[in-house]
């Protein structure tokens, strides 16, 4: 199957154009995959091999995203590893339930999905810009760091849209992280469960290397682009972003609505 998948030298030169831009956004304020995976279902790509693709040049971007926030000083390594070794267990069971799911289901599930990350990031956002960097790891941070992985992971093997957005929420307003630390603390959970998934779909031969790989190097520049803005900035950058991320979950809700219409 695969290897009849093939897109028009115009239409890969969109998805390039789209997975770059996706990797700005991305990187800053999470919510990537709502700018990536409509342009590759755009492109004609089947739903699974839309996601197995997209997984691939997103975790390549995740990577050097990362490494940019860590350089930076923008990531609570010890919070950000044990949330990361939680999204890699949740990312991985919500992967192989996303294999074994039908397009349709996949797409009711994540119609009933978007109203709540849409009412969740509203209500979350005139919250002060503060951090707790510093603060001592006790049990009860611990266990809200592997709660954020296991719960954040699943979603993004399962579904994917908004995932980096819903992680730095939750470090902000259960952690008490400021939104520099917080999205370079989900960008490492992000960077294990992208990891995590890409494992499923590529055993199940689900990413087509010849579209992906050039978009994954389109995602690598816009991460370090996206990351690069976000270190200068802090909040100022990072909570316009997520605005722009929540009328891109609207957008999809409607899109999806008038499909399934």
């Amino acid at each position: 199957m695969m290897g009849d998948i093939t897109v028009s030298s115009p239409m890969l030169l969109f998805l390039i154009c789209m997975t770059g831009f996706a990797g700005v956004v991305d990187s800053a304020a999470g919510g990537g995959g709502l700018i990536s995976l409509p342009a590759y279902l755009f492109a004609g790509l089947p739903v699974h091999y839309t996601y197995g693709t997209n997984k691939f040049s997103a975790a390549c971007g995740t990577t050097f995203a990362t490494a940019k926030f860590f350089r930076g000083g923008a990531v609570d390594l010890q919070v950000g590893l044990l949330a990361a070794a939680g999204s890699f267990v949740g990312s991985a069971a919500g992967s192989h339930l996303a294999v074994w799911l039908s397009d349709g289901v996949l797409r009711l599930m994540m119609l009933c999905i978007l109203p709540v990350a849409a009412v969740v990031i509203l209500t979350q956002w005139k919250r002060p810009d503060r951090d707790c960097g510093d603060c001592p790891l006790t049990r009860a941070r611990i266990a809200q760091a592997l709660a954020i992985g296991v719960g954040i992971g699943c979603y993004d093997g399962l579904f994917g849209p908004g995932t980096g957005t819903f992680a730095i929420i939750a470090f902000s307003t259960l952690m008490g992280y400021d939104m520099r630390r917080a999205s370079g603390n989900a960008k490492l959970l992000n960077l294990a469960s992208n990891y995590a998934s890409l494992v499923t779909y590529l055993a199940s031969g689900l990413v087509v290397f010849h579209i992906a790989i050039p978009c994954a190097i389109s995602g690598i520049v816009g991460n370090l682009i996206g990351s690069r803005l976000a270190l200068r900035g802090g909040a100022k950058v990072i909570r316009p972003m997520m605005l722009v991320v929540l009328v891109l979950l609207l957008g999809r809700l409607t899109a999806q609505a008038a499909g399934l219409a």
